[in-house]
């Protein structure tokens, strides 16, 4: 894939998309819209890898579309492109008003905004960019910035080790986001490589972001590089426990710094246990919260108020365009400042504080 340049969302609309609550608050239908207003489609990519579309996405966009008078119609390809296909032509025959679409890759997510561009509905890439699509707009974090502090985390982890062995486990080769958290990585970690101060002893891209794979794959450039490592750079926390496990079973779970991303309660309790050392918080409430307010001026038919929020930009190489974007603003979490996420209402107290981290809970002010 080609390099993509990401320009950060302006202040302004930062903090207005700020103020939205939790990652976990509310339920479908419980803000104040009563949902029957123009239609809008949300398609969602699966739930194998991460427990957060259906947990998270799913109630809390439900929720803020429903907050500006819409009428979501939600649903979940569970990892079948045929399915998402076959949703989305559901979608549009109905007469969706807006189509918001986080498709499992960029091939099925193109050739749907194409069907939806030629039946006059405007589509929103949620999540991640459909290469070489025509969505009319995209609303995510700033992934290039989510790499750079995966590897900023990693450094503080390792430290100066000489010569410190890192082993990379990747996301889908398929994926755009992977590109993204890559650039950003590499701007951190590469210089590291070229001068000797860190060794990559392995990198890997994993098929679909499968936990399982990410496991057997690192445990393979594990035993490839003599069953040494010093630090591993996971592309989320699914993987990242996967990795763990593995680690654990070689007597090294505690001893090496892992990253990961999305801030699961599994892995604020592996950050509170020593066993992982970082993830990056991002607050699916504001996510779904941007995209609702986006999707409100659309099925308006207000351009210029969709323009007023979608003040950043994404280029897509594959197609050669720029895509109006929000981008929202992502947070490294290291054990000292897990209770952020509590605060911010990402997870509660409870779903991280069980029995053998509790101590370390009242140690940080976790209630």
């Amino acid at each position: 894939m080609g390099r993509i340049r990401v320009a950060m969302v302006a202040a302004g609309v930062g903090l207005a998309l700020t103020a939205c609550g939790a990652n976990n608050s509310g339920g479908p239908g419980s803000a104040g819209g009563t949902g029957a207003g123009p239609k809008v489609g949300v398609i969602l990519p699966e739930t194998a890898t991460s427990a957060r579309y259906e947990s998270f996405d799913k109630p809390l966009l439900d929720k803020a579309l429903r907050a500006e008078g819409l009428d979501p119609d939600i649903q979940n390809a569970q990892g079948d492109v045929q399915k998402f296909a076959t949703l989305a032509d559901g979608m549009i025959n109905s007469g969706v008003q807006v189509l918001v679409i986080d498709a499992p890759n960029s091939e099925v997510g193109s050739a749907v905004t194409r069907k939806a561009q030629a039946a006059g509905i405007p589509t929103i890439d949620y999540d991640r960019l459909n290469l070489g699509g025509s969505s009319d707009y995209y609303t995510s974090f700033d992934n290039v910035r989510v790499g750079a502090l995966q590897g900023e985390g990693l450094v503080q982890g390792v430290g100066d080790k000489p010569g410190a062995n890192i082993i990379e486990i990747q996301g889908a080769p398929t994926d755009n986001n992977t590109t993204l958290l890559y650039q950003g990585q590499q701007s951190v970690l590469k210089p590291k490589y070229d001068s000797g101060a860190y060794k990559l002893a392995g990198s890997q891209r994993i098929p679909e972001w499968n936990n399982q794979q990410g496991g057997v794959t690192f445990e393979q450039l594990l035993t490839a590089n003599g069953g040494t490592v010093d630090g591993v750079l996971a592309a989320n926390d699914g993987m990242a426990g996967a990795v763990i496990t593995v680690l654990r079973k070689t007597g090294l779970a505690g001893k090496v710094p892992v990253t990961g991303q999305d801030s699961t309660p599994e892995a604020l309790q592996a950050i509170l246990r020593g066993d992982q050392f970082s993830t990056i918080f991002k607050s699916i409430a504001d996510q779904a919260n941007a995209t609702a307010t986006l999707a409100a001026a659309l099925a308006r038919g207000d351009r210029t108020a969709a323009d007023a929020l979608a003040t950043a930009t994404s280029t897509d190489p594959t197609a050669n365009r720029t895509v109006k974007s929000v981008l929202l603003t992502p947070i490294l979490i290291t054990k000292d400042n897990v209770k952020q996420v509590v605060d911010a209402g990402g997870v509660t107290a409870a779903e991280i504080c069980v029995a053998d981290t509790a101590a370390v809970c009242g140690q940080l002010g976790i209630r």
